[in-house]
């Protein structure tokens, strides 16, 4: 990879980065398929097995358009990093897009939210497996004060799965692509019979104007279901397409494919399950109101639907993939969550030790940090549904910044290549950042402070780290990542005062649509005015994909 500098008519000296492939050490063994697949698996996991009831208790048949208008959401947020994977296809993307626009600071903080977000999804998904597995191995799990923890058993079984998560991983990216390869085509299958099964069992057309109506509890519950039914949890896998580009074959082909598709696949299967799902609900269930509809066994609602229907067989073959659909998430985002630990590790802000490759091309201690960070989110703090919040928020928030990294690439290195470009010019990634921030706040104040807690937190890391010396101290950039800290407590003041999640409720609904919007416009138009110069971006792109980690360290 070098840098030119070449002549235009509209300035002195525009700078391109001439990518070498490929990054060096890893090895590039995902195709085309096993990269989409990467996505798919990760999309499906245990949001699909909740977020039908879920929805449909808080939006009732409007939770349709909830599927429809949160994947929409996210398919725009997709094809901004369609744009940059495919333009600089590295692993841990979206934690070093920030540093090529922005600098360090700014793409510490989104690294540090990204990492946080990931490393509690993989022990999330493990618990799920066990919480389901439960209903045939009892003494995984017990119920303590309504929420469903770990015996003994259950978390020496749950520190088993997180040790051949990462065996898979330290294997080599071959078997973790062949193995989830699997795994996904079984998860794909078993949607699919759902969705026939139900429609054919029992569907009722009437179900979808009784009780109040179509849309029951107004508008803002189908945006409020968005953030807290899972809906939005359900698609964020879309990001492995990105987070693993620098392995994969074919990046320029293969990452913009991966990115779309999962989400548009996902979105259709998705939007036909909730509807096979509302019409397939006994009368008796919703006679109360779309709120009150349970089962049995909320713990499997789809399940526990199937064997209402008398459709036992269904009911069998969905506790089996409650407990592979997880496992096999929990699996992709092991790989995940060490790359993100190494990007960080390279941009120079995390310690060095995490960029340590072993000899099939796998960053070994991020795997191993990743294994032992997640064995502490197995103890018994919130409940799932209270972390799928928590992490659907922080993920988000660190998707936020790839639509103004776009923008600013886009003025800073005008003569780079792009095989996959966005028409339009700034509005889709604006749309994409505002789209962001309005799930974030629809996410609800309950939720975000929490999450501002761990921002801060993550900012007192950064200070040890510079003085302890642990990471290689790169310059901060504060003026270029001056607009981070107006942004986050910017949507920090909106979430207390908005009205959702216990927030003051002097937003309106309404207005919120208003004060989001102007909003991220200005924070829009100050991370691009305050952007870096182009010969430093140059710098930083061609420094941090191609020095071998092994010697560096």
């Amino acid at each position: 990879m070098g840098i030119v500098a070449r002549g235009t008519k509209n300035r002195a000296v525009d700078w391109q980065v001439e990518p070498s492939g490929g990054e060096k050490g890893m090895r590039r063994d995902i195709g085309r398929v096993g990269l989409l697949f990467a996505g798919v698996g990760s999309i499906i996991g245990s949001g699909w097995l909740f977020g039908a009831l879920t929805a449909s208790t808080i939006a009732g048949p409007a939770a349709i358009l909830s599927w429809i208008i949160g994947g929409g959401l996210i398919l725009l947020i997709g094809l901004v990093y369609a744009e940059l994977g495919a333009m600089f296809p590295v692993s841990g993307g979206v934690v070093r897009y920030p540093q090529y626009a922005f600098g360090s600071f700014a793409s510490y903080t989104t690294g540090w939210i990204t990492w946080l977000a990931a490393v509690t999804t993989t022990p999330i998904e493990v618990l799920a497996t066990l919480q389901y597995a439960t209903n045939y191995v009892p003494w995984l799990t017990e119920v303590k004060d309504g929420v469903p923890v770990l015996e003994p058993g259950g978390y020496a079984a749950a520190v088993v799965l997180m040790a051949v998560f990462s065996l898979i991983n330290v294997l080599g990216v071959r078997a973790f692509a062949r193995f989830n390869t699997a795994l996904v085509w079984w998860k794909l299958l078993i949607i699919v019979v759902v969705i026939v099964a139900f429609i054919v069992t029992a569907f009722a057309p009437d179900n979808f104007s009784a009780t109040a109506g179509f849309a029951p509890y107004g508008a803002d519950s189908i945006f409020s279901a968005i953030a807290t039914a899972g809906i939005v949890f359900s698609y964020l896998g879309f990001r492995q397409g990105v987070e693993l580009a620098g392995e994969s074959s074919n990046p320029k082909r293969n990452v913009p494919f991966a990115v779309i598709g999962s989400v548009l696949l996902t979105m259709i299967i998705y939007t036909a399950l909730q509807v096979a799902f509302i019409g397939a609900v006994p009368d008796k269930g919703i006679a109360g109101g779309w709120e009150g509809l349970s089962f049995d066994n909320d713990f499997g609602p789809l399940a526990g639907l199937a064997s209402i229907l008398g459709v036992t067989w269904l009911a069998i073959a969905l506790y089996a993939d409650a407990i592979i659909s997880p496992a096999d998430t929990g699996l992709i985002y092991s790989a995940t969550t060490s790359r993100l630990a190494y990007a960080m590790g390279r941009n120079g802000n995390a310690p060095e030790r995490l960029t340590k490759l072993n000899k099939r091309g796998v960053p070994w201690v991020a795997v191993l940090v990743t294994f032992v960070v997640g064995l502490f989110v197995f103890l018994p703090f919130p409940a799932w549904q209270k972390l799928v919040g928590f992490i659907t928020s922080a993920t988000v928030l660190s998707f936020s910044s790839g639509p103004l990294v776009l923008a600013a690439l886009r003025r800073q290195l005008p003569e780079q290549e792009r095989p996959f470009r966005l028409p339009a010019g700034d509005l889709i990634p604006f749309l994409a950042f505002y789209a962001s921030n309005l799930i974030v706040y629809w996410a609800g104040w309950e939720t975000n402070f929490k999450l501002f807690i761990a921002v801060a937190i993550g900012y007192v890391l950064l200070v040890v780290f510079q003085l302890t010396g642990s990471a290689r101290k790169p310059a901060l950039e504060w003026a270029a990542g001056s607009w981070v800290v107006p942004w986050l407590v910017g949507l920090a003041v909106i979430s207390f005062l908005g009205g959702f999640g216990k927030g003051q409720d002097v937003i309106s609904f309404g207005l919120s649509w208003v004060v989001v919007l102007l909003f991220s416009a200005a924070i829009f138009a100050m991370a691009v005015r305050t952007r870096l110069v182009p010969l430093e971006v140059a710098k930083n792109v061609e420094r941090t994909p191609t020095a071998d980690p092994e010697e560096e360290a």
